[in-house]
């Protein structure tokens, strides 16, 4: 564990928020001799888009696996839409869509073969099926390559694909990992224009993003540095008495380990 555990939570205090859709509460994760995640605890609002920030290895992936039911935490608990996503396992991934890093689509597949693969594990059939291969490939623009290859598909075209397939259950919760790290600027810009869209629809969503630009269009943003929740707050308050998003971002983590080296060295 590290040493700086109870400072950093004793420093931070999560807003009070009326039947949260996403609820963090003390949760930490350990493997082995390595803690990933350290008593991190917030809570998301329904129709709200949270960001997750943060360093590398600061265990945002981490995080985001536990409240999708992925892996367990070690302690803590976590609820999405008031279900346990340890003793209620099957009900919450009912509700969730969760795209990770790198998400499984079939490369020798056609777009319409994916999407017919993703509404058959959700049962959707007939008129309504129709309905929703209309709806979520006409939000990626790719109604007309449904005969083209997923492997034949652009970086950007792929990753609105794999957001088209997490949507096509309609879930209430969205969590995304990074999900448009490595694509050009208007792939990037359409994805989030359909994130817009589905909070319009009050959908909920937890995204993790290397892009500070993304931080700015999020409800909220969370801040991670170090296994640590170091700040929960909205853009324009994280980035207060600052020049932008990115000098709050990297002003705060160079503080946090002056201050840890500091602790260290007097130790």
């Amino acid at each position: 564990m590290h040493g700086s555990d109870k400072h950093f939570s004793q420093s931070f205090h999560s807003p009070p928020c009326v039947s949260p859709m996403i609820k963090v509460d003390h949760v930490s994760k350990i493997f082995g001799s390595l803690t990933a995640v350290s008593d991190v605890s917030f809570s998301v609002s329904s129709g709200h888009i949270c960001g997750l920030v943060g360093s590398d290895g600061a265990g945002k992936t981490t995080l985001l696996r536990m409240i999708a039911t992925m892996i367990r935490p070690t302690s803590g608990s976590v609820f999405v839409g008031g279900l346990d996503v340890v003793r209620q396992r099957a009900e919450v991934k009912d509700v969730i869509g969760y795209m990770p890093q790198r998400f499984g689509l079939y490369q020798d597949l056609t777009v319409a073969e994916n999407l017919d693969f993703f509404m058959d594990i959700y049962g959707i059939t007939g008129a309504e099926r129709v309905k929703r291969r209309k709806r979520y490939l006409g939000f990626s623009n790719l109604l007309a390559f449904l005969d083209r290859k997923v492997g034949d598909l652009s970086g950007g075209m792929k990753q609105k694909f794999g957001l088209a397939c997490v949507l096509v259950h309609q879930p209430k919760v969205l969590i995304l990992d990074e999900p448009t790290n490595g694509v050009d600027p208007v792939s990037r810009q359409e994805f989030w224009d359909i994130l817009t869209e589905m909070k319009r629809e009050r959908m909920t969503i937890l995204v993790s993003t290397a892009y500070l630009d993304e931080g700015e269009k999020c409800d909220r943003l969370i801040l991670m540095h170090d296994a640590q929740l170091l700040e929960y707050a909205t853009p324009l308050d994280l980035k207060l008495n600052y020049s932008d998003l990115e000098d709050a971002m990297v002003q705060r983590i160079q503080a946090i380990d002056k201050s840890l080296a500091e602790e260290n060295f007097a130790s």
